[in-house]
């Protein structure tokens, strides 16, 4: 076992040193999932089929229960523990359908509950997408575990005490001498605050994780911790998408390690990148700390070892640490998992095919990169008026609103006729969630003359194929955006025959040219507020709206709530490309 599925990973293995007679050295082994975000199985139910990316990985708990069992066969059960740290019940329509089509309660078990204590976690932290569909929800999720959910940082309102667990002491007999206390310890993300408002309000708190580790981690070694691991929902490097909104950072584990004494290791979550291992080393005892993040969705497990050496004196102590992540493309899914979850796997596959409206007409996005298409008008008229709704009573609200928004899918299409979920969602390719920030019109004006870099100069107005204009020097799609008006229509021309950073022309909200001091409230995807593609002004700019919801499913509950698209209402030619003035000419 060790040579095939324990070999597929990256990362260097080590081999764990030979246990000394009597039993005094002992290594532990510590799996670790994240961001988890409501995949069970290798499916992707928007393109109804099995889940495939550019880097041919596989998703889910079934994989991943493959995995585990793996390990636990080749290492020893004894010496095997299993944490998450967060994002375990939103990201899906698996996860929408079982909080808001068939909620889970008492006669209906959480798939993703059902899974995770298959697989025997020992405990898993909160993230801050736990609380997207309210706190009863997450209660009755919690009900439903076999393991405890961690959360030191998430205070009852009222008494300022952990509304939650903050930690569970894991005791591992069978090490050969003394038992063996893991303390794991699991803090989730301050800015629950904010993204969970809606729910959180009044009821709990949510103070910095650097803070609550500095109390808890000295209370876990109290209570016997030889060990201690924390899984924090909270991203390696020192960053923040919440500026002046709240007085801790977002993302801080690497800080965490290096100012809080006696943490042996990190599982870190939220962040949606991949750290095989790290080392960070403590201020106070110069010891080094582990970090560890295995990629999202259940594509990777992280295996991290702790040599250990038991002496009478002094008790264990941890000699050595390692980590590497394994890949869950190398391994079948578990027949376990998928006897048990496939019905509610197929309720889920039909819910996404299911009708959800009608289309007057066909509407696509075949042509979005290169000219004004109903298809990218409908996903911002919708962005835009989610954000319009969530302003109104706040100080914003008289601003005029504008939304952004990139061509990701070319051959997403909405029929004419019966539409579904999946033909919805097909426009918007990634799970992002809705921003809406505050940017003036030379904000704007910048943020637009950085976008359309993505095209390629032609000579001439042409006609040219569309690859001979778009995707300059190997932009991809997603790191273009157009910009459109909901209160008005805004206009502007991009004339490729212009420098680049000059490229924007005539650009007019509702046929007033735009002045530099113009104010607007620009809807806009979290990857891009968080800085994704490089885009000026953005990521900075003051925050309106963040009430982390979903844009694909804005989409789909749009059509819901109104029955009928017509695609005729969003079919305006707002932009062109144009060279001297004279419009571009694309065939495909």
């Amino acid at each position: 076992m060790r040579g095939g599925v324990l070999a597929g990973g990256s990362g260097t293995a080590h081999a764990a040193p030979a246990e000394r007679p009597g039993g005094r050295r002992f290594t532990l082994t510590v799996l670790g999932t994240t961001d988890l975000h409501g995949n069970v199985f290798n499916w992707d139910y928007y393109a109804d089929r099995e889940f495939d990316d550019g880097a041919h990985d596989d998703i889910g708990l079934a994989k991943l229960s493959t995995l585990v069992k793996a390990v636990r066969e080749a290492q020893g059960a004894h010496r095997t523990l299993l944490v998450d740290a967060g994002d375990t019940i939103q990201g899906t329509p698996l996860a929408y359908y079982y909080a808001k089509v068939e909620t889970i309660g008492r006669r209906k078990v959480h798939p993703m509950a059902t899974a995770m204590n298959e697989l025997g976690y020992d405990a898993a932290a909160l993230g801050n997408h736990e609380f997207d569909y309210g706190i009863p929800l997450l209660r009755a999720f919690e009900k439903q575990l076999d393991f405890p959910l961690l959360a030191a940082n998430a205070l009852d309102a009222a008494t300022g005490r952990p509304a939650f667990r903050p930690y569970v002491v894991k005791t591992v007999w069978r090490t050969g001498t003394a038992p063996l206390r893991v303390g794991i310890l699991g803090l989730t993300n301050p800015g629950i605050a904010i993204w969970g408002k809606a729910h959180v309000e009044g009821r709990m708190t949510f103070p910095g994780v650097l803070e609550q580790a500095r109390e808890w981690v000295p209370r876990l070694k109290r209570a016997g911790a030889d060990l201690v691991v924390v899984a924090a929902h909270s991203g390696a490097d020192l960053s923040s998408s919440l500026g002046d909104l709240l007085p801790f950072p977002e993302n801080c584990s690497a800080l965490v390690a290096e100012e809080v004494p006696d943490i042996d290791a990190i599982l870190v979550g939220h962040a949606h990148t991949e750290i095989a291992q790290r080392f960070v080393t403590n201020k106070a005892t110069g010891r080094r700390v582990l970090l560890t993040e295995p990629l999202f969705w259940g594509k990777r497990l992280s295996l991290m070892e702790f040599d250990l050496e038991w002496t009478p004196r002094g008790g264990w102590r941890n000699t050595a640490a390692r980590s590497r992540v394994l890949r869950t493309a190398a391994v079948p899914e578990d027949a376990v998992i998928t006897r048990k979850l496939r019905a509610d796997h197929d309720a889920v596959v039909a819910y996404v095919n299911s009708r959800i409206g009608a289309s007057k007409s066909a509407m696509s996005a075949a042509t979005a990169r290169y000219e004004d298409t109903a298809a990218l008008g409908f996903v911002n008229r919708v962005q835009g008026e989610a954000l319009k709704a969530s302003l109104a009573g706040t100080p914003a609200e008289a601003l005029p609103v504008l939304s952004l928004a990139s061509p990701f899918n070319e051959a997403a299409a909405i029929p004419a006729g019966d539409v579904s979920v999946r033909d919805v969602a097909g426009l918007y390719a990634f799970d992002n969630t809705l921003f809406g920030v505050r940017l003036t019109g030379a904000q704007l004006k910048d943020y637009l003359e950085r976008s359309v870099t993505y095209f390629a100069p032609p000579a001439d107005p042409g006609p040219h194929a569309p690859g001979a204009v778009t995707n300059a020097d190997g932009t991809p799609d997603y790191l273009y955006d157009v910009a459109a008006g909901l209160d008005a229509p805004l206009t502007y021309d991009v004339d490729l025959a212009r420098p680049v950073g000059q490229r924007v022309t005539g650009l007019a909200h509702g046929g007033t040219p735009v002045a530099a001091d113009r104010v607007f409230a620009v809807a806009v995807s979290d990857y891009r507020r968080s800085g994704g593609g490089n885009f000026p002004h953005i990521a900075t700019a003051p925050v309106l709206h963040d009430r982390q919801l979903e844009i694909r499913q804005l989409l789909v509950e749009w059509v819901r709530e109104r029955g009928e698209i017509d695609p005729a209402e969003f079919a305006r030619v707002d932009w062109r490309l144009v060279v001297d003035g004279v419009p571009v000419e694309a065939v495909a």
